[in-house]
């Protein structure tokens, strides 16, 4: 197991974060929200022809670069500092880390390579009404037929919905759980955007009325499963990306700020407040790592690790970013600073793939098995 970061990573850490001040800053992120724009097609194309980001968790026959967990946390770390806006994180951290996890070969070769070369956009619905990979709340039902199979149902706060050119669907068949690909455009397919308090990332609600869809491997239980533990990792490395970026935010205005003749940085209650975040986030930052590096190697332990990072990591990004509004005072609050935008974003982050309690529960539930 890699026991820590690496040269190559940092290396790898430092392009990706040259590349999204340069192309898409928290000024680009703004003006994204404010357009009501899902992203940049230009910086989409470079950074899978440039930096082949969308193909770094494709294995390399699929024309990918073949890594793992690890290696895309550090690239959705250096995302979340920068308030990427864009379908990187559903379709990666979603939709190939559940191709690859699921391993059907015939629909990694039809998508994987399209992925890679991004030309194709994908994410994931797996609970009906909760943002969460929660397989017992699964109720869309498939149903096969002599033309192949349909979907019938309803999946709440799909991360990327309304743009998605394919939807890895989770639907019940007569007699297990199944993983089904549908296109975007199809028929007896309805979208619907659901408005949440961060502008920066798409959520949508898709209906689905016997739209065709094409089975992805067999019993998903299992893999559906594993992905979401892949998924909940990459989430909780996006998270303390962000939470880091609110901490750099919250220490620079503090040497600013005066007051009674003194920057506020330099009163004991201010350093204590920014000594307990960094340590949070800090530790948040290893939690992240070592739960995908545990599901790099597949490690039975992954389960609690992964789970562990995204309720730690949830109420890191949480802290930091409330306590970056506090640090600004009355301009904190305003939407001219950039120190709401990241609030947003955690406070959706925070739910989006269950909220930390459920995750508590669970690691509950598995270290009792």
């Amino acid at each position: 197991m890699i026991t820590g970061w690496t040269d190559d990573h940092e290396e790898l850490r430092a392009v990706v974060r040259r590349f999204l001040s340069e192309k898409s800053s928290t000024e680009k992120a703004r003006e994204l929200a404010i357009a009501g724009a899902v992203g940049d097609q230009a910086v989409w194309r470079q950074m899978a022809e440039q930096m082949d980001l969308q193909g770094l968790v494709i294995p390399e026959e699929f024309g990918g670069a073949g890594m793992g967990a690890v290696e895309l946390g550090v690239v959705l770390e250096e995302m979340g500092r920068a308030l990427y806006v864009g379908p990187y994180f559903s379709t990666v951290a979603l939709a190939v880390q559940t191709l690859t996890a699921v391993g059907d070969r015939a629909a990694q070769a039809r998508w994987l390579p399209r992925i890679a070369a991004g030309e194709l956009t994908a994410t994931v619905a797996i609970a009906d009404d909760a943002p969460s990979f929660d397989l017992t709340a699964v109720t869309a039902t498939a149903t096969a037929s002599r033309d192949g199979w349909s979907v019938s149902g309803a999946k709440a706060f799909v991360i990327d919905g309304m743009t998605a050119d394919l939807i890895l669907v989770a639907a019940r068949t007569d007699g297990d759980l199944g993983l089904f690909a549908l296109a975007g455009d199809a028929a007896g397919l309805h979208r619907e955007a659901v408005p949440t308090v961060d502008e920066t990332r798409a959520l949508a609600r898709v209906e689905l009325d016997a739209v065709p869809a094409v089975r992805v491997g067999d019993d998903a239980t299992q893999t559906l499963a594993r992905a979401g533990d892949l998924a909940a990792a990459a989430l909780a490395a996006e998270q303390i990306g962000g939470a880091a970026a609110a901490l750099d935010m919250a220490v620079d205005y503090a040497k600013m700020r005066v007051q009674f003749e003194r920057p506020i940085g330099s009163f004991q209650a201010i350093k204590h407040r920014c000594a307990d975040l960094k340590v949070q986030i800090e530790s948040g930052r290893s939690a992240a790592f070592f739960a995908a590096a545990l599901l790099d190697d597949g490690d039975p332990e992954a389960a609690i690790a992964a789970s562990t990072a995204q309720a730690w990591c949830s109420a890191a990004y949480t802290k930091a970013s409330k306590e970056n509004i506090q640090f600004h005072g009355g301009i904190g609050y305003t939407w001219e600073c950039d120190a709401h935008l990241y609030l947003r974003r955690a406070t959706v982050s925070d739910i989006v793939l269950g909220a930390p309690r459920a995750h508590r529960a669970r690691i509950a539930e598995l270290v009792e098995m």
